[in-house]
């Protein structure tokens, strides 16, 4: 009997969608109020589980190995190829700059109690990173377990350690931000590049598929609420922007650890966008999945050119409304075009398109604005 592979895929699929956003949650539920947190977490989780599952029905009715830009062209033809793989560049690369930054930060506390040697964590980490990233697959799939158990038992540390300081208040102020956590929520929630990797993973077992996605959504939905609930209960407006810093020197290893697995999922992702989608081999798309991040992070660093939650939030906002218009007319279109039997199927129509074509609009316009 053939040993199951949901577990490396779930984890796979958890250890990237759990990174840096997760850790900024408190940070922007604390401004705008945590009933009104909640509700963002609950809506945008719904949304991108229907979103998700759509992208994987995708997947799983084509036969060749692509990345997501590689599927865009397949059913929408070139020009569609162009806005997604900007679409994706541009959130990839800005998580990833995300990633450097706040790992700088939380090994530099965890070393030295302070972020003044943020610049040096940051390379080290880097360096770490661009050599697991040549390793590919495999690699990824030995970390991501090992990190999953290891983030899961520190939330549950948190929560048993920090569980007793909430205050009822803080859990019931209301902001004067309320759209301010739209975007980083949804940076939190993506991790759409990752699914064919899953598919990969899943190899002869694509039925589990669907269950992968599943519950690949539904933990770090629950993390990120009773992490919010806790850092948000507990430390009120004081938490940080990156809230594992607000907890101590241990917990910092949280934001560490969930950092470090996003942060190899997205560059294996990036990396075979250019090996398989736009055929420039394994060494050349290492590179440009290694060092471009390396040059926008040293940009940021020297020029400050922007803040860990704007990165993040507008990284989540475009990468979204570009990303999730394209899954849809994918998905109705592949539902002609494919050459493969799905393992599943979900429910689409031209009005379904509109109306979360619509939403996923409102959503960059109220971005831009607010």
């Amino acid at each position: 009997m053939a040993k199951s592979k949901f577990f490396p895929a779930l984890a796979t699929l958890v250890g990237t969608t759990i990174g840096a956003g997760f850790l900024s949650i408190p940070y922007v539920v604390s401004r705008s109020g945590f009933p009104i947190g909640v509700a963002y977490l609950i809506i945008l989780a719904s949304f991108m589980l229907l979103m998700k599952l759509y992208l994987g029905e995708v997947i799983l009715r084509t036969k060749e190995t692509r990345q997501l830009p590689g599927y865009a062209e397949k059913y929408l033809g070139k020009s569609a190829k162009i806005i997604m793989f900007f679409s994706m560049m541009f959130g990839i690369y800005s998580a990833l700059l995300a990633y450097l930054i706040a790992e700088g930060q939380s090994l530099s506390y965890l070393a030295f109690g302070s972020s003044n040697h943020s610049l040096l964590f940051s390379l080290l980490f880097w360096l770490v990173l661009a050599n697991l990233t040549y390793q590919g697959l495999r690699a990824l799939k030995k970390y991501e377990r090992i990190s999953m158990f290891v983030v899961l038992s520190l939330v549950i540390l948190v929560v048993v350690f920090f569980a007793p300081k909430i205050q009822p208040s803080n859990l019931l102020y209301i902001g004067n931000s309320p759209f301010l956590p739209l975007g980083v929520i949804l940076f939190s929630f993506l991790a759409f590049s990752v699914l064919p990797e899953v598919k990969r993973i899943l190899s002869t077992q694509e039925k589990l598929m669907k269950k992968v996605i599943i519950y690949g959504l539904a933990i770090p939905f629950i993390v990120y609420l009773v992490f919010t609930i806790i850092a948000v209960g507990a430390l009120g407006q004081n938490v940080n922007e990156i809230a594992t810093l607000s907890f101590g020197r241990f917990f910092s290893l949280l934001g560490i650890m969930t950092m470090f697995t996003a942060f190899f999922s997205l560059s294996i992702a990036v990396r075979d966008i250019f090996r398989f989608d736009f055929k420039l081999g394994r060494f050349k798309g290492w590179l440009l999945c290694s060092l471009v991040p390396l040059v926008l992070f040293l940009a940021v660093y020297f020029f400050k050119l922007a803040s860990f939650i704007a990165i993040l939030s507008m990284a989540g906002i475009v990468s979204f409304g570009l990303t999730g218009i394209l899954i849809l007319l994918m998905n109705i279109k592949a539902k002609a075009l494919g050459n493969r039997k799905p393992e599943y199927k979900i429910p689409i129509n031209w009005l379904i398109i509109a109306v979360l074509s619509i939403i996923f609009i409102a959503a960059v316009v109220l971005e831009i604005l607010f």
